[in-house]
């Protein structure tokens, strides 16, 4: 690994360069000096892969009440009131905001036009064709490179994070300093150092087998925050989104919500049935979570591989204008959507608990902020409505900002931290086949046992063989040097132990989590917390 790089010092540092990394980092940069850091490359996280859009109440039949509403029933309860009135009253704002970085969204008339998703009462989802993410993903990064007062540094991991109690490689309790990142590059491991930390390091999709986030979603943030003291809650809110393209190739290519807003129609492959009536009245428009079940439940009932998604009823011009990434995409496939069904199964999509914060991102941690997928805000209770999460990254990206700015006199120069040891590890040989080994065989019991429908039994048969791998894992990183993939590997571990133990937990069934030992809905919805020992 070399010899770790001296202590770098920051104003502000900010782990993820995503929509509410940038967001956070934008509104800093106007008084205070900020480092982005980036695993992998800068567009490698969740917000460039959205499709679907940003939802905002713009529309002159919508109001405020009708998207909290909406965002409380699809949540199961399990929201706090006082976060989603937070956010979903700053939607226009940020949408606004983001039309001033130049973010190109689709008008009509106008107006911008404004697209219906599954779980909304009203058309409110604004967006850039069918590929939104990206276009906001492209302005961010626009703007943080034009300022000079932010720094972007691709290619480097966050380890762990730097705290008042820091003991060798492990964090304890205490102040947040900053971070020990891998330089991917050099292998050297780097101590950055800052008044104030904000994590948006996106969520944990990857320890399941089938997911539709990118490749680093590996719960860094959520595992180095958790290691350092902070509580975590609601992890067994894992969304499955009802529709990921069934490929062999192609496995996490997401058919968005849209598809459904715009009159798509789910079908058994065989028949030809439209089934969703069996399930709910709201048909393909209901919450994700209850297409998600119904068309598991098809898939286990018939013996089936996929169920079909079918919107070839509507002219042709009008698919291909609303959805031209995803027809395009298709097309290289063989798969013709003005023509032909498309063939979807469920994936899962997004983590909805996480690092607990308040309404300024703050989290226990006194220097620690966290903003975005990484988060339990209170926004999503059991399951995300379609279209808030973006939302979510602008207004707590800005919050942290604002409270960080209000607090900057407060915040004390971080002391001298202990540098990286690495003179007691050594090179391994086997570090791939044990890393491809124990990461295929998380991801396959996660999938088996811990996925959209539960039992205790699969869930404690998940829970034994996390323990049987903690051990391997935690002799693996004490011994040998760490790189990207391990560094993934031992957080990817820590989320699904954090999953697990979160689904025991709740002896109830409420949104993303569906057990057959407890299907009924407890009278009082309450957060499942868990708190470091």
């Amino acid at each position: 690994m070399g010899e770790p790089h001296s202590q770098q010092h920051h104003d502000v540092i900010v782990v993820g360069s995503g929509a509410a990394g940038l967001t956070a980092a934008l509104a800093l940069a106007d008084k205070l000096k900020v480092l982005v850091l980036a695993k992998g490359s800068l567009t490698g996280g969740s917000t460039a892969w959205a499709q679907g859009g940003i939802a905002a109440v713009l529309d002159a039949g919508d109001t405020f009440e009708n998207h909290i509403r909406d965002t409380m029933v699809a949540g199961a309860g399990l929201n706090r009131i006082e976060t989603v009135e937070h956010v979903i009253g700053r939607a226009p704002h940020a949408i606004d905001r983001l039309a001033s970085l130049g973010v190109p969204f689709n008008t009509e008339q106008g107006a911008l036009h404004l697209t219906r998703e599954g779980g909304h009462s009203h058309r409110r989802i604004v967006h850039v064709d069918d590929a939104t993410g990206w276009a906001v993903q492209s302005a961010l990064l626009k703007a943080a490179h034009d300022n000079p007062n932010v720094t972007l540094l691709p290619g480097r991991a966050a380890i762990d994070l730097i705290t008042g109690k820091h003991e060798t490689k492990y964090s304890g309790s205490g102040r947040v300093w900053g971070v020990y990142a891998l330089d991917e590059e050099s292998g050297e491991v780097e101590a950055h150092t800052a008044r104030a930390t904000v994590l948006a390091t996106g969520g944990a999709g990857r320890v399941y087998q089938f997911s539709t986030a990118p490749r680093g979603a590996t719960g860094d943030g959520i595992a180095m925050a958790w290691r350092a003291g902070a509580r975590v809650a609601n992890m067994e809110m894992m969304q499955f989104h009802p529709t990921c393209l069934y490929n062999l190739e192609v496995k996490n290519f997401l058919i968005t919500e849209a598809v459904r807003g715009e009159g798509g129609q789910l079908k058994h492959p065989q028949t030809g049935e439209r089934f969703m009536a069996r399930y709910d009245g709201r048909l393909e428009l209901a919450p994700r979570d209850v297409v998600a079940r119904a068309i598991d439940d098809q898939i286990k009932r018939h013996g089936l591989d996929y169920v079909h998604l079918d919107i070839s009823h509507q002219p042709a011009d009008f698919v291909r204008a609303h959805f031209p990434t995803i027809n395009e995409k298709l097309l290289t496939l063989g798969i013709d959507m003005t023509r032909e069904p498309i063939p979807v199964v469920p994936a899962q999509h997004y983590t909805c608990g996480g690092v607990m914060i308040d309404l300024d991102g703050r989290t226990d941690l006194p220097g620690l902020y966290a903003v975005g997928e990484c988060t339990e805000s209170g926004l999503h209770g059991a399951n995300r409505l379609a279209s808030n999460s973006l939302l979510e990254c602008f207004v707590f990206g800005e919050a942290a900002a604002a409270d960080i700015l209000r607090c900057w006199d407060e915040f004390d120069a971080p002391p001298p931290v202990l540098a990286w040891d690495s003179s007691r590890v050594e090179d391994s040989d086997e570090e791939a086949v044990v890393i491809k080994q124990n990461w295929t065989e998380i991801r396959r019991f996660m999938w088996n046992y811990v996925g959209i429908v539960r039992t205790t039994k699969r869930l404690e048969r998940a829970q034994h063989r996390i323990r049987l791998l903690e051990e391997e894992i935690t002799e693996y990183y004490r011994h040998f040097r760490v790189g990207t993939d391990l560094i993934e590997l031992r957080n990817l571990l820590a989320s699904a132990d954090l999953i697990v133990r979160s689904a025991l937990k709740r002896r109830e069934s409420r949104g993303l989590h569906f057990t057959l030992d407890y299907p009924e809905t407890l009278p009082v919805a309450k957060d499942t917390v868990l708190v470091p020992r």
